[in-house]
């Protein structure tokens, strides 16, 4: 028997262990390089894919090879990126897992779209060098070389705006739009057109054809992408004259819009208004929802005038700074920081705290105002719904048909500024919407509701009642309201259905004419409820550069509509 020395069998052992090995390491070559390929290309068309889906398009560009970024720099990479999203109507990109195939790396891509549903292909992208040798095809997944998408769209037939009983406020497909309340439907549906040149590509973006009609106001545009649903049609691949569809869909029909109007009411409310210059809101006095409205009901704030002094009420007896057994001079005028603020016609006005109120007495209320104080003045108008975004619709459609606020400063500023405000003058600014809300909340006893035109709960603003002031303030201010319609200056509106309370105001917006001492315009305002004791509608008329004051314009408009209706 041949004896190995120490030496020698210690050599054979780590050959031993050393074979094995080897053969490890050249299995796991073969089976990376079947299976991956490069690694470095794997990892350039991952990061690719990625950044694809994230809509990252300089980190596409920069997994390019040197010799694709310099043929298409970023910028003009990336518009190629955006025209072929927009004319996909992509909403939404996912990628997949890298595969090494045949020379290039293959990337599952799904794209979401609005007009076309899913389209989902495999794009095979070319690498060189750890980089992605790219190409323009390779925009769009099912794109071959020297393709470009084109598509082929078309609208669904519009949906219907409804009143609260079912009775079309507009109707037909978006070039024929009719209701069987003739032009009184119009100030709720509003008009169809074609979009501002601004609003175009977005539209385009949709999938919309060019040259489609579109809402371009009131709940027509509010809820435009509601009532005409979905474009649909086919996606199309095109090069060298030839086409070939990457996607065919149907158009998805829009769903109605039904509001909470009454069909009878809406249609006395645009007859009392006339096609004057101005608004009319009529709300549930319950509730808060729109019942009827005509002409600048929400969209042009204006200084309210003395239907203000309701607010200005409201704080001052709450601040405990009047009650209505105070008596007050019998004046013209009141000087406030030595301005002097004349009554109306500069007619005498004062006594009781509730023949003040009747008459609309200014040289009582800017005194008052100031009284009370700009904090507590600002914060009661807050609380009514001041400096707040209108509560008519959910917010997209508040934002889309882009609805003002009323206003009042924050802060008002001086004694004066304060006094001012007081009789709804200075900066305050509002609409018959805020004002009809006003007169809501003292008919629910303090408590101001959202005014919502819609009744799908998705589509209405969300939130409940604000408590605003005590029922017993509610009552008082009710008191002195019906007083305003039975004694003062708001006797136009007293109706023989019931009893009306109400708040007549006449605002100035400066001279009518270029000449010193020109007659100031005037915009006339009447708001109240019915009946006082049991409300049902509450309600605001305002009338811009008026004929005459709120109570002898403005004022028989609401008569007329609560006549018809109570």
């Amino acid at each position: 028997m041949t004896r190995v020395s120490p030496e020698a069998e210690r050599r054979r052992r780590i050959l031993t262990r050393a074979v094995p090995l080897a053969v490890l390491a050249a299995i796991a070559f073969i089976a990376g390089t079947a299976i991956g390929g490069d690694p470095a290309e794997l990892d350039a068309a991952k990061r690719f894919a990625d950044a694809w889906q994230e809509g990252n398009h300089e980190a596409m560009h920069a997994a390019l090879t040197p010799a694709a970024a310099s043929e298409y720099p970023l910028d003009e990479f990336t518009e190629l990126y955006e025209e072929a999203d927009t004319m996909a109507t992509a909403t939404a990109i996912e990628t997949g897992d890298a595969e090494e195939s045949g020379g290039a790396i293959d990337v599952p891509v799904d794209v979401t779209t609005s007009a076309f549903g899913e389209v989902s292909e495999s794009v095979s992208l070319p690498v060189s060098d750890g980089a992605i040798d790219w190409q323009p095809h390779l925009v769009f997944p099912g794109l071959d070389d020297g393709e470009s998408l084109d598509r082929r769209t078309r609208t669904a037939k519009r949906a219907a705006i409804l009143a609260v009983d079912g009775t079309p406020l507009a109707e037909g497909s978006s070039t024929e739009r009719s209701s069987p309340l003739g032009a009184a439907a119009i100030d709720v549906a509003g008009d169809i057109g074609v979009p501002k040149k601004a609003e175009r590509a977005e539209f385009f973006a949709a999938g919309y054809p060019p040259g489609t009609l579109v809402g371009t106001s009131g709940l027509e545009k509010a809820f435009d992408d509601q009532l005409a649903g979905t474009p649909g049609g086919q996606l199309l691949a095109t090069g060298e004259g030839e086409e070939r569809v990457l996607a065919d869909t149907e158009p998805k029909r829009g769903e109605p819009v039904k509001t909470t109007i009454e069909p009878g009411l809406q249609e006395t409310t645009v007859e009392a208004l006339g096609g004057q210059y101005g608004g009319v809101a009529v709300l549930d006095a319950t509730n808060g929802s729109v019942r009827a409205i005509a002409g600048l009901a929400f969209s042009s704030p204006q200084p309210p005038g003395s239907v203000f002094k309701i607010v200005t009420t409201t704080a001052a007896l709450e601040a405990g700074a009047v009650s209505l057994d105070d008596s007050f001079d019998v004046v013209t005028e009141a000087v406030v920081e030595g301005r002097a603020i004349s009554n109306a016609g500069d007619s005498p006005c004062g006594g009781n705290f509730t023949q003040s109120f009747a008459d609309s007495c200014n040289s009582v209320f800017a005194p008052l105002g100031a009284k009370v104080g700009g904090e507590k003045l600002l914060a009661t108008a807050e609380d009514f719904g001041f400096n707040s975004e209108p509560q008519l619709f959910a917010p997209e459609p508040t934002e889309t048909l882009d609805v003002p606020p009323s206003t009042i400063p924050d802060p008002i500023g001086s004694e004066l500024d304060v006094a001012v405000s007081a009789i709804g003058q200075g900066e305050v600014l509002t609409t018959p919407l805020q004002m009809a809300t006003v007169a809501q909340t003292i008919a629910a006893g303090g408590k101001r509701s959202p005014t919502p035109m819609v009744t799908e709960p998705e589509l209405a603003p969300q939130g409940g009642a604000t408590e605003v002031t005590s029922g017993e303030i509610a009552s008082t201010v009710t008191e002195l309201m019906v007083a305003n319609v039975n004694i003062g200056t708001g006797t136009a509106a007293d109706i023989s259905e019931a009893q009306v309370a109400g708040k007549t105001g006449t605002a100035e917006l400066g001279p009518s004419g270029p000449e010193e001492g020109a007659p100031l315009n005037e915009n006339a305002w009447f708001t109240a409820f019915a009946p006082a004791d049991d409300p049902k509608l509450a309600l605001a008329v305002m009338l811009v550069n008026a004929s005459g004051s709120g109570g002898e314009v403005a004022a028989p408009i609401a008569a007329e509509i609560l006549s018809a209706a109570l």
